[in-house]
């Protein structure tokens, strides 16, 4: 089988990235954004989806986390894009639960080739780590606008803020990771012929 991979870069007057991403790994990464928790969310989203990512953004955080969390989702959707290809025999639907502790996530996600996204987080703290908790969803909706895809995450059970966001993301994997499969069907899974 061809292997489904793809590097993409990115660079603006705010952020400086570089992504290659494996669909078909181990869920081994190298993430560096100058954002911690970001670091955290990518490493349990790359592990849980079983993709292979490396990572590397030098961003303007000295002023703000927000272009280095919306640039980094954006360029790792991208490549997640062009890693799919024309995504002639994926199974294009995923759906997923993931508890972490008290907290519990769900994600559906459609490979359909039209992005759409709808987090509903409820995270309360102004921050974790060096992310803004704002950031959270954006990162989530970000990701599915540039991998053309329509992205459903909600957090159905939590208080401690940290565990809702690492069960939204890990939730987020698990359903991308089915969503991205090989199911041996032949073909454009879409009765349009095209995704």
């Amino acid at each position: 089988m061809t292997p489904r991979q793809a590097t993409i870069k990115r660079r603006t007057a705010e952020t400086d990235i570089h992504v290659h991403v494996v669909l078909d790994g181990a869920g081994q990464s190298e993430i560096s954004t100058g954002i911690g928790f970001l670091d955290h969310l990518l490493t349990a989203l790359a592990k849980h989806a079983r993709l292979d990512l490396t990572l590397k953004c030098e961003g303007d955080v000295h002023i703000d986390d927000h272009h280095t969390a919306e640039d980094c989702a954006l360029a790792l959707g991208a490549a997640i894009d062009a890693a799919l290809g024309d995504r002639a025999g994926i199974a294009r639907f995923g759906h997923a639960y993931a508890p972490l502790d008290e907290a519990l996530a769900r994600a559906v996600v459609d490979l359909s080739g039209r992005p759409f996204a709808r987090t509903a987080l409820g995270l309360k703290r102004e921050a974790l780590g060096g992310l803004a908790c704002e950031n959270v969803g954006h990162v989530l909706r970000s990701l599915a606008t540039s991998a053309r895809a329509c992205l459903h995450v909600d957090l159905l059970e939590g208080e401690n803020d940290h565990h809702r966001a690492e069960a939204a993301f890990k939730a987020t994997a698990l359903a991308l990771r089915a969503a991205i499969a090989r199911d041996g069907a032949v073909g454009i899974p879409s009765t349009k012929g095209v995704l």
